[in-house]
């Protein structure tokens, strides 16, 4: 585990890191796993989706993906993943979404890289696809530039 200082990493906002304080024991959490890499642990009630939701959080702090060395990010689709199997089978759970934020733009609204791992059950009412497209245009012939970018 990464060493840790006596204070949280600033979020993106300026303030302390939610998820580092919580990492580093302050503060209180209901946690599901606690790993060298990653760590899962339910939302706060008023912000949980189903039963059984739970965040997997980086021990790192990274803001996004787009930030996540490749170990950081391995390590937290991994406990995705454990987390998607558990639920199938202790929660009886159909399937899961997994929900993810990168940049404020996109909604994150905590700055530290987490997966919302949400179990579905058929018929359970929950909308989680957006249903609305981006009004956004690019400019150009973009797609030569993005896949120039990717094989880098």
């Amino acid at each position: 585990m990464e060493p840790r200082s006596s204070q949280p990493p600033p979020s993106a906002d300026g303030g302390a890191c939610v998820f580092c304080a919580l990492l580093a024991g302050c503060g209180t959490a209901a946690w599901i796993h606690r790993g060298d890499r990653a760590s899962a642990l339910l939302p706060l009630p008023d912000s949980s989706l189903a039963p059984g939701h739970c965040l997997v959080i980086s021990q790192a702090h990274v803001v996004g993906m787009q930030d996540a060395p490749a170990d950081v990010l391995q390590a937290v689709t991994s406990c995705a993943q454990d987390l998607a199997r558990g639920m199938q089978t202790a929660l009886g759970a159909h399937g899961v979404n997994v929900l993810h934020a990168s940049g404020a733009a996109a909604g994150q609204s905590v700055g530290h890289l987490h997966l919302h791992v949400v179990p579905r059950w058929d018929g359970d009412g929950l909308e989680t696809w957006p249903d609305g497209r981006s009004a956004h245009a690019l400019p150009g012939d973009w797609l030569p530039a993005l896949r120039a970018e990717v094989s880098r």
